[in-house]
């Protein structure tokens, strides 16, 4: 379904990501770990097409997506949710929900109030919204929500664009344990048909809902397994314990 092949992205001399490749299948939960620095969001960026890669392909879908904008690769069915909160502080819940769910759909008007009122528009948003668990917050100002909330509805707005593939970038960051369990049974509650390929420093979340992990240091793919595979590894451990050397 999302594929990296031989993917690089220099800065200069700086390469942030080296000769990374992959393949998430279809309804795979596929977890991306490694300490701060590893290339981890810079890798994201090149999927979403935020940055172009120095060399190397992409593929969606079976389908070459290199070259292609963010917008190109929305339309594929690839959506992101980001480690910071992207909302619109000014409208409520549903009014967020709304918007992103008329832009998908092609029914965006310029007003809120006229998305809102189209009937396929309100029925993704009462789904979206009652998949992560804010039925009874339509209302609600986002303004006023808490960070758990605002969280929530990050990941709310990624899924009413009906998305073939997800990328999450760190959806726990900041949230306290009764959060991180909240967002855990979100993301084993999302439909299996749904690809998810998610950056999480929280490794008992990750380790819990991955079906494989692959594991970054300085920008290489340096260990990929199921999670007891990762857990048993001693270069893994080395990583976070912060006594592998790249260059050894």
């Amino acid at each position: 379904m999302l594929e990296a092949i031989n993917l690089c992205k220099s800065f200069g001399s700086l390469t942030v990501t080296n000769d990374v490749s992959f393949r998430v299948e279809k309804g795979e939960r596929r977890a991306v770990l490694g300490p701060n620095g590893a290339g981890k969001t810079t890798l994201f960026n090149l999927l979403a097409g935020q940055l172009k890669p120095t060399s190397g392909e992409i593929r969606l879908d079976g389908k070459t997506v290199t070259g292609s904008s963010v917008e190109a690769r929305a339309k594929m069915g690839l959506a992101r949710s980001f480690q910071k909160n992207n909302l619109f502080d000014g409208l409520t819940v549903g009014e967020n929900l709304a918007l992103a769910a008329a832009a998908a759909l092609g029914q965006s008007a310029r007003f809120v109030r006229d998305s809102i009122k189209n009937k396929c528009v309100r029925q993704v948003v009462a789904e979206v919204a009652e998949q992560v668990g804010l039925a009874g917050q339509l209302d609600a100002a986002v303004a006023h929500c808490s960070y758990g909330l605002r969280r929530q509805l990050e990941v709310g707005i990624a899924l009413a664009s009906r998305p073939k593939v997800l990328l999450m970038d760190e959806p726990a960051s900041g949230a306290g344990p009764g959060m991180i369990k909240a967002f855990h049974n979100l993301l084993t509650s999302l439909p299996r048909d749904l690809t998810i390929l998610i950056i999480e420093h929280d490794l008992d979340l990750a380790f819990d809902v991955a079906d494989r992990i692959t594991v970054l240091n300085y920008g290489k793919t340096v260990f990929e397994g199921t999670p007891e595979e990762v857990r048993r590894s001693p270069l893994v451990n080395e990583i976070y314990l912060g006594e592998w050397d790249a260059h050894a």
